[in-house]
């Protein structure tokens, strides 16, 4: 069983509800995940919620009613609909799972990257959360309420979590670098804490590419690079903001509007390298021939 750290307004709400259908959302490394985990062992726990975590179902991992279902790894990940509903060669899938009876109280599936839904997986879906079994709960993890099909969300109980305060996090680690890279997320910042160094060269590509706009190979160079990392989950975006921070007010506004245009085509699997040579051009824009402080 795994502790959440924070987050004890949706804790209590969950415990209090106890909604057959969840959508929880947030940042990644907030604690999405994390918390659907603690809501399927509470359901199943001999003392109810919080899960005492020394019951016999609570000392269990893996769990026999727990089931986490995520995308296909690959550059456009997806939960295909065989993973949901039974089809020829597709292996174990949802609702024949959801149909056998609990080990103990409540069987909970846990569809994580909701939005990689496949069209035909997400409809199966929408059939599961209007007619469930009543041994069954469904706990969909999506960065927004937006990121699904508005007829999914519709139907599950919405638990929204938000970045945790620094000084919450600093309970964990005091690195300024590490703090400012999770961004309020504790997943990220327990990956922070276990891989420094890459932190610290991400911190140093960006300032890096900032303190050489003017070599414009060199500064291409790097954005392609961070681009690249970014693709794996390693996020440039913090040390971006930290250095926009320096920026006069109406060139601030406008530097992190471009970072949000830049997220946004990234997510989007925009072509990288016509991605990197605008972020370049817009960064040269913003700064001229100023050389920006150390981050």
């Amino acid at each position: 069983m795994t502790e959440v750290l924070g987050h004890d307004e949706a804790k209590a709400l969950l415990a209090r509800a106890r909604p057959q259908s969840v959508l929880i959302t947030g940042p990644e490394g907030v604690g999405r995940r994390t918390l659907a985990r603690w809501y399927a062992y509470g359901l199943n726990c001999a003392q109810g919620f919080p899960p005492c975590g020394g019951c016999k179902s609570c000392r269990l991992d893996p769990h026999p009613d727990l089931l986490e279902i995520r995308p296909e790894p690959g550059r456009r990940p997806v939960i295909p609909v065989e993973r949901i509903v039974p089809r020829e060669g597709g292996g174990e899938n949802l609702l024949e799972w959801l149909e056998a009876a609990p080990r103990f109280r409540a069987k909970v599936a846990i569809i994580d990257g909701a939005e990689h839904l496949s069209e035909a997986a997400a409809n199966a879906m929408l059939k599961l959360l209007e007619e469930p079994p009543p041994h069954a709960y469904l706990a969909l993890v999506a960065p927004s309420r937006e990121a699904i099909l508005p007829t999914l969300a519709s139907r599950t109980f919405w638990i929204r979590l938000a970045p945790l305060p620094e000084e919450t996090l600093k309970t964990l680690a005091a690195d300024p670098d590490l703090l400012a890279f999770a961004e309020g997320a504790p997943g990220r910042l327990f990956w922070a804490r276990e891989h420094p160094a890459e932190v610290r060269d991400l911190k140093a590509l960006v300032e890096g590419l900032l303190e050489g706009l003017a070599d414009g190979r060199a500064a291409l160079e790097n954005a392609r690079e961070l681009l690249r990392r970014a693709e794996e989950g390693l996020s440039p975006w913090p040390f971006f903001q930290r250095a926009f921070a320096e920026l006069p007010p109406e060139e601030r506004e406008r530097a992190l509007s471009a970072l949000g245009k830049l997220k946004e085509a990234h997510r989007a699997f925009a072509h990288r390298e016509l991605l990197a040579a605008w972020w370049v051009h817009t960064l040269r824009s913003l700064y001229g021939d100023r050389r920006p402080d150390s981050l």
